[in-house]
Parts: C-alpha cells; sequence; structure tokens
C-alpha cells in the first residue's frame, strides 16, 4: 500500500454513534501517539458533521496529554452552532476515559466579497537569469525593485 493510501486509511475513522468516532493509530512500535495523526483525525471527525458546502475556514487545537499507540482513540463531536454562514464545531479525544486533545473548529459556506489586494504587476519584479550586469561585490545580485504605483 501507498504511504497515500495508508494516511487515508488512518484518516477514515469509524462512526461508533452520532456524534462520537474511534480512529486507530498505525502499527508502528511509538512511544506516543503522533500529533498530528490525532490533530488530522479530530478535523476528520468534526468535518463529518458538517455539510459538504463549508470547508474547513480556522481551528484551534490543544494538546493535553500524550496518546497511547496501543489504544484506540475516541473523538466526541459538539455542534456548537449552525448558523447560515459558519458552523463551529468542538471535538475531544479520549483514551483511558481522559481528554488527550482537544480541537476547535470553524467552517464557512463559500462567499464572495470585495478584493483589496491589488495584484502584482510582472514588470515589479526581475524574472530569473534577468540580473546581468546587477551584480555587486563578491558576486551578490544587487537588486533594486522597480519603481511600483499600485496601479495594474
Amino acid at each position: 500500500m501507498t504511504t497515500q493510501g495508508m494516511l487515508v486509511e488512518l484518516l477514515d475513522l469509524e462512526r461508533i454513534e452520532v456524534d462520537i468516532f474511534r480512529g486507530r493509530s498505525p502499527d508502528e512500535n511509538l512511544q506516543r501517539v503522533f500529533g498530528g495523526q490525532v490533530a488530522g483525525q479530530a478535523l476528520v471527525a468534526a468535518g463529518r458533521t458538517v455539510p459538504p458546502d463549508r470547508p474547513v475556514h480556522s481551528l484551534h487545537a490543544y494538546f493535553i496529554r500524550p496518546g497511547d499507540p496501543d489504544v484506540p482513540i475516541v473523538y466526541t463531536v459538539d455542534r456548537i452552532r449552525d448558523g447560515r454562514s459558519f458552523t463551529t464545531r468542538r471535538v475531544v479525544a479520549v483514551q483511558h476515559g481522559r481528554a488527550i486533545f482537544a480541537l476547535s473548529a470553524s467552517f464557512q459556506v463559500a462567499e464572495t466579497g470585495p478584493e483589496y489586494q491589488s495584484p502584482m504587476p510582472e514588470s515589479a519584479v526581475m524574472a530569473p537569469g534577468d540580473d546581468e550586469g546587477h551584480r555587486g561585490l563578491g558576486g551578490q545580485a544587487r537588486w533594486r525593485p522597480r519603481a511600483w504605483t499600485g496601479r495594474a
């Protein structure tokens, strides 16, 4: 199996009950569970309780205790808010009856809005290899940005 396939399998959580999921750790001799695994599985658990048109907008994660790689991790999802534009979830990862990890995640419907940043014009930066004749002492490039008015 490929590395990508193993990752997808690791993130495919078992649904135990509504808003309760179980994750496992890879069969490797590790001292503790890799934190990125717990964070990824918690985000998958939260995402499975949210409509598919709402990608994750932001998240905050707290590593509370080291995880035991020999014991499955149970993820409980609290549905904090289901709004018109935003959905909020809180996930707690539990082993041996104690929280090892907590995640708060916000999901948002894709919305259009005003764009405030002007695109950088192509003439503002030299192309690679365009530094001929712009070398200073020691052969270092003496780069000077061209004037930019902020307009494209």
